[in-house]
């Protein structure tokens, strides 16, 4: 059970992300085997294109139900990132699970689909459904579909290694009772990134491998430009990942536009082909940095160098 301080560490995160605008879920209300949080999935599609269900409805008893299908099973075949981003299609409907800021307001329509984006944040989930007992500290989602996950430790300054543990021993993507991948750790087509958080550092890995784990910093650095994070007056030296990270109009351009899903192929000596896959989420100073430049070249206009 965790600590006094790690739930309280918990609950200022999660009343944090509310005040910004996040929802808060329950355990629950989540669907392990499909990865979704079916309530978001299924609202946001009702308000944003109700034709689409009306479609589905033609073919299916509930509607609802066959759009998480649908969802589900594109997810696992093309993975998170591409239906995000991408339609989903099934008998006729065509569905978009996400829409992501239009670059100009001219469009009501897009304006209204950005606006009714519902993010979630669910603490304690119980994510395997082969009946593993572990819970992880947070998941977030996006309009019902599941994005990154978080392990929090609060105790001690190496808490960060705690937390990276965690995900490398606690957390095997193979539950290792049936042998079956579990859905919300699988790379590429569960969560986009997992987050190990302490009161004083952020790290971040894309692919849970057990021991291979790697895990890279998510930190903001120092004002001396040493390595971590400086403490502020008040509150955590991490605070930053929900306050800004996390920000919904920057979480949602992060999964819009920063994340890439990079393919390459390579032969063996036999002239077998293989396909590898490797899933590119931004450092915070690269992040931080581009939208830097950007808003400076958006203020200054053309014509300077940078």
């Amino acid at each position: 059970m965790a600590d006094s301080k790690e739930i309280a560490f918990q609950n200022d995160i999660i009343a944090a992300l509310q005040a910004s605008g996040w929802l808060v879920g329950e355990s629950t209300h989540y669907d392990a085997e499909r990865t979704l949080y079916p309530d978001d999935l299924i609202d946001y599609v009702r308000v944003t294109q109700p034709k689409a269900l009306d479609t589905l409805a033609k073919h299916y008893p509930d509607p609802g139900q066959a759009l998480v299908k649908a969802v589900a099973k594109a997810r696992d075949k093309r993975g998170t990132l591409s239906v995000l981003r991408h339609e989903v299609k099934d008998l006729g409907a065509r569905i978009r699970c996400c829409t992501f800021r239009p670059d100009h307001g001219l469009n009501p329509e897009l304006s209204a689909r950005y606006a009714a984006n519902r993010l979630r944040v669910v603490p304690e989930v119980t994510y395997s459904p082969h009946g593993a007992s572990g819970r992880l500290d947070l998941v977030l989602f996006v309009n019902g579909i599941a994005v990154a996950t978080l392990e929090l430790k609060s105790a001690f300054k190496q808490s960060l290694e705690q937390a990276k543990r965690q995900y490398m021993f606690d957390r095997p993507p193979v539950d290792p009772t049936t042998k079956k991948p579990e859905p919300l750790l699988a790379f590429n087509t569960g969560a986009l990134v997992h987050f190990a958080v302490s009161q004083y550092e952020v790290a971040m890995t894309t692919k849970l491998a057990g021991a291979d784990t790697f895990f890279l910093p998510f930190n903001r650095g120092t004002a001396d430009q040493g390595a971590g994070n400086d403490q502020p007056a008040a509150g955590y030296a991490t605070r930053y990942l929900w306050d800004e990270v996390f920000q919904p109009d920057n979480w949602l351009n992060i999964l819009g536009r920063y994340v890439h899903l990079e393919e390459s192929w390579s032969e063996d000596a036999r002239g077998r082909k293989r396909k590898k896959q490797t899933l590119i989420f931004p450092r915070y100073h690269q992040w931080d940095a581009v939208r830097r430049l950007i808003a400076t070249a958006g203020g200054e206009g053309p014509g300077h160098k940078y």
